[in-house]
């Protein structure tokens, strides 16, 4: 198995293991009325779950990474109309959370996918 197929494996595990907690978390069932930290905690907690969905499917597949997105935006959304169904309310500031987190990971799996993959270019020759 080579080494980019092994970094595929993990970073789509890790995009699908985040994408399967963070959809559990946010179709729970409310909890009781505990005040946030701080005001919009909760919008801070999507981008946060989909910034994590979307970095280490770009940093392996970073050319797809309009495809990510818009799955991941997608998820959000979805998410967001389901809530209702379990006692949770649909908000749009969440879903555009989402989407934010979304796009914010672009750039650093863009970073990480040219830093993993310059070793291995010069290793191939490939690189100066």
């Amino acid at each position: 198995m080579t080494g980019l197929r092994v970094a595929e494996i993990v970073g789509y595990g890790l995009a699908i293991g985040f994408a399967i907690i963070g959809t559990a978390l946010m179709l729970a069932p409310a909890g009781p009325d505990v005040p946030p930290p701080f005001p919009h905690f909760d919008k801070l907690v999507h981008f946060v779950v989909f910034f994590l969905i979307v970095l280490p499917a770009v940093a392996v597949r970073p050319g797809s990474w309009a495809v990510i997105v818009l799955g991941a935006s997608a998820l959000g959304g979805a998410i967001e109309l389901i809530q209702p169904l379990v006692g949770r309310e649909r908000e749009l500031g969440d879903f555009v959370a989402d989407v934010a987190g979304a796009f914010a990971a672009v750039p650093l799996g863009h970073a990480i996918a040219r830093r993993v993959s310059k070793p291995r270019q010069l290793s191939e020759g490939k690189g100066a």
